[in-house]
């Protein structure tokens, strides 16, 4: 029978023999436990741990115990690694590690105003109704401000972005605290009719025009500090009705141009405006200094041709800083209008072929009028260094007439072509005139249609053309041609108000 050396064993054989303890007798390399098992050995692992496929090494049942995980909320063990995740309600963040809330307005200083709107991974600001978010992406202003706040305008609050401005209604201008309203004519302004007063008015149209200029004083606040009138009539001369300085009562200047006698002679229009420029806006005859920046507006009215040189008094005027409107009935020349008219004409011009238009003409003025006394405020806020928002006010929808006699063979007669402005907001238009049925009579052809032709071309984009201007076609020249006049005519009880 055979036998082993101490520490050893006989195997199974009876022959050999083998170490009773492998794992002392060998490189087990167990990480942990080397266990002997008959003739080799096993690897084992402490607990907590569990041996891995390599049936050496070992790793722990919780690695999130034994490694820095990182994870914010809780590390859950996956084999040999590990993950983080979240507790309910929150979500993990694209770093693995940290979570945020679902709700990522209610993990972060998001800084809405009003309400904060998850998005994914982002969020946006919101706002309540009847509110509109403001360029900051955060704060929110009413859509209304002037709903919002106490705006204190006399007339009309306009919503401007975050704020808001006040605005007055037609006929009124915004006083210098920017919220109450007056009237347009209550402000200062030195103003001189020239009336005519020739043969060829007759005294009936002069009692008319006397009511005209009546019309025209009710609109405005008489008195030394706001409005000054005077008044010219002429004739073969040219006599003062009544200075600036003399009337300082609505009352008593009415009564004046009431009484005013009618001289029926000639028409020196250029010597009434002469007068007008050399002695009715002299600080003598009560016109306020050009330094104290007053509005000085002239209205000139004449029925006919003048029979004097019109033009150099009329430029001498308007180069003072006098504002002239000029009003012509029946007979009046439209060269010597537009001569006599301020800038732009088809604001300072007015022309009807009779009296029964003068009522249009007078409402018509009296906005010119309110126009021209707002922008000179304007002007005079801004030299003054204070902001100033005007109220420019539409008078509404309009026809406007081009005036081209100037440019026409035939500088002796006054010719209308009617062009209708569509007005861009309510597409419509409005014209006092109705054109006859013998609308055009040319004296010189080719030089109103090579003119027409160029003059299309200029305001196609702005103007849309009347039936006079388009009825010059072929056939009907060859129906209405007449070579001793170049006109569109107009019924002779009908009137437009003219604007070149």
């Amino acid at each position: 029978m055979c036998k082993c050396h101490e520490n050893f064993i006989l195997k199974e054989d009876g022959k050999t023999c083998k170490y009773k303890d492998v794992c002392k007798s060998v490189n087990h390399g167990c990480e942990h436990i080397c266990v002997n098992t008959d003739d080799s050995y096993i690897c084992k692992c402490h607990d907590d741990f569990i041996l891995r496929e390599d049936g050496k090494t070992c790793r722990s049942k919780n690695i999130c115990k034994t490694v820095n995980h990182g994870c914010e909320h809780v590390c859950v063990p996956a084999g040999d690694s590990y993950t983080c995740q979240c507790h309910k309600g929150f979500i993990l963040r694209r770093d693995r590690k940290t979570c945020r809330n679902k709700d990522l307005c209610k993990s972060i200083d998001h800084g809405c105003e009003h309400l904060c709107i998850n998005n994914n991974n982002s969020y946006s600001c919101q706002c309540h109704e009847g509110f509109v978010l403001r360029q900051d992406g955060k704060t929110c202003r009413s859509k209304d401000v002037c709903k919002s706040v106490a705006h204190g305008c006399d007339h009309i609050c306009v919503n401007n972005d975050d704020s808001y401005i006040c605005k007055c209604q037609e006929g009124y201008v915004l006083k210098e605290d920017q919220k109450t309203c007056r009237r347009c004519t209550e402000g200062p302004v030195d103003l001189v009719f020239v009336i005519d007063g020739s043969k060829s008015l007759g005294e009936d149209n002069f009692e008319i025009v006397k009511q005209f200029v009546s019309g025209i004083l009710d609109t405005l606040e008489i008195s030394p500090k706001a409005a000054r009138v005077g008044l010219l009539q002429y004739s073969s001369e040219v006599r003062t009705e009544f200075t600036l300085r003399q009337f300082s009562t609505t009352k008593d200047m009415k009564k004046a141009v009431s009484q005013m006698k009618y001289m029926g002679r000639g028409s020196m229009t250029g010597l009434a405006l002469k007068q007008m420029f050399e002695r009715s806006f002299t600080e003598t005859e009560g016109a306020r200094p050009l330094s104290a920046n007053i509005p000085r507006i002239s209205i000139v009215f004449t029925d006919g041709r003048a029979q004097d040189e019109v033009s150099d008094w009329a430029a001498r005027a308007k180069r003072s800083g006098i504002i002239i409107y000029a009003i012509g009935i029946g007979k009046a020349i439209e060269e010597e209008l537009l001569e006599i008219a301020s800038e732009p004409s088809y604001k300072h011009l007015f022309y009807a072929e009779d009296f029964t238009a003068m009522e249009d003409i007078s409402e018509e003025l009296k906005v010119q009028i309110c126009e021209a006394l707002r922008n000179s405020a304007h002007r005079q806020h801004l030299s003054s260094g204070r902001l100033h928002r005007t109220n420019p006010q539409s008078s509404g929808p309009e026809s406007t007439t081009v005036e081209i006699t100037d440019v026409l063979a035939c500088p002796s007669l006054a010719i209308q072509h009617k062009y209708l402005f569509e007005d861009s907001h309510t597409h419509s238009t409005r014209t006092t005139a109705k054109t006859s049925k013998d609308q055009c009579k040319c004296e010189n052809l080719v030089t109103f249609q090579n003119y027409a032709t160029n003059e299309v071309r200029r305001l196609t984009q702005r103007y849309i053309l009347s039936e006079c201007f388009l009825c010059i076609n072929q056939e009907q020249v060859k129906r209405n041609y007449n070579p001793s006049s170049l006109s569109c005519l107009y019924g002779s009880n009908q009137s437009t108000v003219m604007k070149s």
